[in-house]
């Protein structure tokens, strides 16, 4: 299980590997550079490799100062397939994912900047 160590405007520290680009963390690893198709709006196409992997628990962090959106595609998505999910600053989505991931299966979903 991974370990987020730090984050700040723009960059993450998991396990001792920095990363500054966008992030989704799981059971697989790290997987860097996460691009959606609106950058700072969450729709449903960019969220598709996560549910392959059937998550318990999606956090999905919006950003330092929350700019990213999330549609309701999304989350009507997310509560269709049962998956609970918590939309938190990325901040405190950070928090949250090292609080959890060591109990669910969760996945994190971490816009660094904005």
């Amino acid at each position: 299980m991974l370990h987020i160590d730090s984050y700040g405007f723009g960059r993450i520290v998991i396990d001792g590997r920095r990363y500054t680009r966008d992030v989704i963390i799981s059971n697989e690893g790290v997987r860097d550079n996460w691009w959606r198709k609106e950058g700072h709006m969450l729709r449903k196409e960019d969220i598709r490799e996560i549910l392959d992997e059937e998550p318990e628990v999606l956090i999905i962090g919006t950003g330092a100062y929350g700019v990213m959106k999330v549609s309701g595609e999304v989350t009507e998505l997310l509560e269709s397939r049962g998956i609970e999910f918590r939309i938190e600053k990325t901040g405190d989505a950070c928090r949250l994912y090292n609080k959890i991931s060591k109990e669910k299966n969760v996945v994190a979903a971490l816009h660094l900047t904005c």
